[in-house]
């Protein structure tokens, strides 16, 4: 267990550092800084560092060479996780998860600079398609450095599944909901960045004319995944209230869930400006991280090998397994 408490303690910095990407990442877009660089990748206009000083490049070169050190420090967690952990803990394989997902990040960056889909005024729908990709693959990339971080943060780190059937199939619907808010998110935002409005009146008008371009439309989208995921972040409160497991991770939960909603009628209202985008998209972030640990908390549990095996609530543990499943009062999210 030496050495585990630094490399933990790294894995949640990288989780604080990629929040800050991604944050830079929706600037660019919202600024219409992602062409700043022209269609070369990786260089920067065909140099390595920009010898032009426009704001679009500094920023989208900010954004390459952030994401680049990302890269680089995932690959030393992954490393020196591998090096801490043994063979079967699940931080290192969840650590490797964020590296491919981060590897792919990349990639889908590369392909929406090398097929010219970085422009401001980009209205095509393999633009659009590629953001949802981006996206939903950043979420996926926050989950498994998430829980890279908190299994490393535990004695426990090999688990077993715990939920119900009704509750594994809640939670892998209810996180792809969650997932589909962010995506569409991604669309309404292109939306807002490409087709602006002057009014709220306006903008309710284009939402709902059959003249108006498909990205607009779509952008009612987001509300009707936001209701869908909002209904499993609900759930997931009441199965978590009044549990002394995660009772504080619930509280957190609720309070950043009112403040997202809050944040979501002030886009509206406030015709997203970006930096109330930057804001919605933090707290979606953070909403997130805590709904992906909230909910492996119920699904599994910790499983210490070579424990005495006791009476659980269910009944015995057969013999011969040579450890016993903890409940849930006892899991790793105490």
């Amino acid at each position: 267990m030496s050495g585990v408490k630094p490399v933990a303690q790294l894995a949640w910095l990288i989780v604080v550092y990629n929040i800050a990407v991604i944050l830079w990442g929706a600037y660019v877009r919202a600024s219409g800084s992602g062409a700043g660089c022209g269609n070369r990748w990786p260089l920067c206009n065909g140099q390595i560092l920009p010898s032009t000083i426009q704001s679009q490049t500094l920023i989208e070169f900010m954004h390459r060479a952030t994401s680049a050190f990302s890269m680089v420090i995932v690959s030393f967690l992954v490393v020196w996780c591998w090096r801490r952990t043994s063979k079967g803990d699940w931080p290192r394989y969840a650590a490797v998860c964020g590296i491919v997902l981060l590897f792919n990040e990349a990639l889908l960056g590369a392909l929406l600079v090398l097929l010219d889909h970085v422009g401001s005024l980009d209205r095509s729908a393999a633009h659009a398609l590629f953001l949802c990709l981006h996206f939903g693959s950043t979420l996926l990339l926050l989950a498994a450095l998430s829980l890279t971080a908190r299994w490393l943060s535990n004695r426990g780190r090999r688990f077993v599944v715990v939920a119900k059937p009704y509750e594994r199939m809640a939670i892998g619907l209810g996180l792809a909901c969650v997932m589909a808010i962010g995506m569409t998110g991604s669309l309404a935002s292109l939306g807002d960045t490409i087709f602006p409005v002057g009014s709220l009146r306006h903008a309710l008008m284009q939402d709902f004319s059959s003249g108006s371009h498909v990205l607009v439309r779509l952008r009612l989208l987001h509300p009707v995944a936001a209701v869908m995921g909002s209904i499993y972040v609900l759930w997931l409160l009441w199965k978590s209230w009044g549990k002394q497991v995660g009772s504080g991770w619930t509280l957190v939960l609720a309070i950043t869930l009112t403040a997202q909603i809050a944040l979501g009628a002030m886009n509206v209202i406030l015709l997203a400006p970006i930096w109330l985008q930057m804001t919605h998209l933090l707290v979606a972030e953070l909403v997130w991280i805590l709904l992906v640990l909230a909910s492996a908390e119920l699904l599994f549990a910790d499983r210490h090998f070579n424990a005495p095996i006791v009476r659980e609530e269910t009944g015995n543990v057969p013999r011969g397994f040579g450890f016993r499943r903890m409940t849930r009062t006892e899991s790793w999210l105490t």
